[in-house]
C-alpha cells in the first residue's frame, strides 16, 4: 500500500513546475509498477498490466491475454511455414482460443483481450526497483517533452523572452524556462554581443522534436521579428485595424516598412511611429539603433517607388512592365540619397516594391542599378585632364620671367613649355639671381 498523502504532493507538484497533467503521472506509476512485477515475479512473454486506486492506495495486477483462432496462429515450432505465412507462434501466456475465451466470457471476439487477475505482492528486489524507477524516469521525460511541444507549438509566431545560457560555437542558447531556445549565428543581428545572465528577446520561427528533445529555433534577424515588435508597441497593428503590406530588412542596419490602414480615419504611418516618434524609437533601441523607415503602401506603382526611395527626392519614374524595370530619375544632389551607402537605400527598395530598380540623374546616365535584392553601383567615368600648354620665350637667363602666356589645345613647337616647367626655369632663374647678388656684395 501506497502513502497517498506524499503521492499526491508529487502530483501536484509535477503540475504545476512541469505542467504535466496528473493522468500522465498515474499512468507511469502504473507502468513502473507492471514492469517490476514482471521483472520479479512474472513469466517469459506474460503481458501484465497493473492499476493503481487512488482512494486506498492499493495497486492490481492483471495478465492480459489476446483471444485469436487456430487459422491465425501455429502450434508446432518444427512446422515448416511458407515464405508468405504471417501467422504467429502460439504462446499459452499471451495468447488464448476463441473456444476457451468464450467459455470464461461468452462475447468474447477475435483480437479482443480478457485479463486475469494475479496475485499482490508488495515486496519487490532491488533489480525491480531500479526498473521501475527508470520506467517512471521514461515516462516523465516523454510526458514533459509532449507538454513542451504542446505550449510552444502554439507560440510559434511570436516573440519570446529569457536569459542567455551560453554563448557556444557561434550560437547563442536561450533559457525560456522550461527549455532552451537556440538562436543560429545566421539569426542573429551582426554586431550584437551577450554575456552570460543578460535578458534577450527574439522571434520564435521554428518547433522542432528531435530524438532528445524540443529544439526551438529563435532568430533576431528575420523581418517577421520587426513586425512582431510593432505589434507589442501598436495595438493598431496587433488588432489587424493597420496592416504592414510589405517589409524589407538588412538586420543591424535599415528596415523599410509598407504599410496600409483599413480604417480611413487611422493614420497608418503615424500608429507606428507614435506620438513623438516614442513606439518606433523603441522598436529601434531593441534592434540596436536600426533605423526604419515607413511609408504608406499605394497601388500606384510609380508612387509606392517614389516613397520606397525615401528620403530621397525623385523626379520622375518609368515602368517597363515586360522587363518589371523601373527607371528612376534623380537630380545630382539626390544621388547618394537615392542610392545610400554602398547601395542599401536602392537596394532595399527594391526588395520592397519588387521592382528592379535604375537610378539615372537628369544628365541621363545610369548610376545605380539593381537586379531583385543586389545592386551594383556604376562607377563614373574619370575623364582625363585636358593638356594645358604655354607658350613663353625666354629673354635672359638671369630675368627667367614668363611675358606671354597662351593656353592651346593643339601641341606646339619644341620651345613650348608646360606650366610646370615655366614654373620651375623661373625658380631657377631667381635662384641664380639671388645668388650672383650675394657674391658681389661679399667682393664689396
Amino acid at each position: 500500500m501506497f502513502d497517498l498523502k506524499v503521492i499526491n504532493s508529487v502530483l501536484d507538484q509535477f503540475e504545476e513546475e512541469k505542467n504535466i497533467p496528473r493522468t500522465k503521472m498515474i499512468e507511469a506509476i502504473e507502468a513502473a509498477l507492471a514492469t517490476a512485477y514482471k521483472k520479479e515475479y512474472g513469466k517469459r512473454n506474460q503481458i501484465i498490466r497493473s492499476s493503481l486506486d487512488m482512494n486506498v492506495g492499493t495497486p492490481v495486477f492483471e495478465q492480459i491475454k489476446q483471444v485469436v483462432d487456430e487459422s491465425l496462429v501455429y502450434f508446432d515450432t518444427e512446422e515448416e511455414r511458407a515464405e508468405d505465412d504471417e501467422r504467429t507462434l502460439f504462446d499459452s501466456e499471451k495468447h488464448i482460443l476463441l473456444e476457451d475465451a468464450q467459455r470464461m466470457k461468452k462475447d468474447a471476439e477475435l483480437g479482443s483481450e480478457l485479463a486475469f487477475p494475479l496475485e499482490l505482492k508488495e515486496d519487490f528486489g532491488r533489480i525491480a526497483a531500479q526498473t521501475a524507477k527508470q520506467v517512471i524516469i521514461q515516462k516523465i521525460r516523454e510526458a514533459e517533452k509532449s507538454s513542451i511541444l504542446e505550449e510552444f507549438a502554439g507560440r510559434e509566431g511570436e516573440i519570446v523572452s529569457g536569459t542567455v545560457q551560453r554563448v557556444e560555437r557561434g550560437m547563442i542558447y536561450v533559457d525560456l524556462g522550461r527549455t532552451t531556445g537556440i538562436i543560429p549565428f545566421e539569426e542573429q543581428i551582426r554586431g550584437e554581443r551577450y554575456r552570460t545572465g543578460e535578458r534577450i528577446r527574439a522571434y520564435l520561427y521554428s518547433v522542432d522534436e528531435g530524438a532528445r528533445g524540443v529544439f526551438l529555433r529563435l532568430s533576431r534577424a528575420q523581418p517577421q521579428f520587426v513586425v512582431e515588435l510593432f505589434k507589442l508597441e501598436a495595438p493598431e497593428l496587433a488588432n489587424g485595424t493597420v496592416v504592414i503590406k510589405a517589409i524589407a530588412r538588412e538586420p543591424g542596419s535599415r528596415t523599410k516598412l509598407a504599410v496600409i490602414s483599413e480604417d480611413s480615419h487611422i493614420d497608418p504611418v503615424g500608429s507606428l511611429v507614435g506620438q513623438r516618434g516614442v513606439r518606433v524609437s523603441t522598436v529601434t533601441s531593441e534592434l540596436g539603433g536600426e533605423r526604419i523607415d515607413i511609408m504608406e503602401w499605394s497601388d500606384d506603382e510609380v508612387l509606392f517607388v517614389k516613397d520606397a526611395l525615401s528620403p530621397a527626392e525623385v523626379t520622375s519614374v518609368e515602368l517597363d512592365e515586360k522587363e518589371h524595370k523601373a527607371t528612376v530619375t534623380v537630380t545630382e544632389d539626390q544621388q547618394s540619397l537615392a542610392i545610400g551607402r554602398g547601395g542599401q537605400n536602392v537596394r532595399l527598395a527594391a526588395k520592397l516594391t519588387g521592382w528592379s530598380i535604375d537610378i539615372a540623374s537628369l544628365g541621363g546616365d545610369n548610376v545605380a542599378e539593381t537586379d531583385g535584392a543586389a545592386v551594383e553601383v556604376a562607377k563614373e567615368e574619370v575623364k582625363e585632364p585636358t593638356n594645358i600648354e604655354i607658350d613663353t620665350s625666354v629673354q635672359s637667363a638671369a630675368e627667367s620671367t614668363v611675358e606671354e602666356a597662351t593656353v592651346t589645345e593643339e601641341p606646339l613647337e619644341e620651345t613650348t613649355l608646360t606650366v610646370e616647367d615655366a614654373v620651375k626655369h623661373a625658380d631657377d632663374g631667381a635662384v641664380e639671381e639671388k645668388t650672383e647678388e650675394e657674391e658681389k656684395q661679399r667682393e664689396s
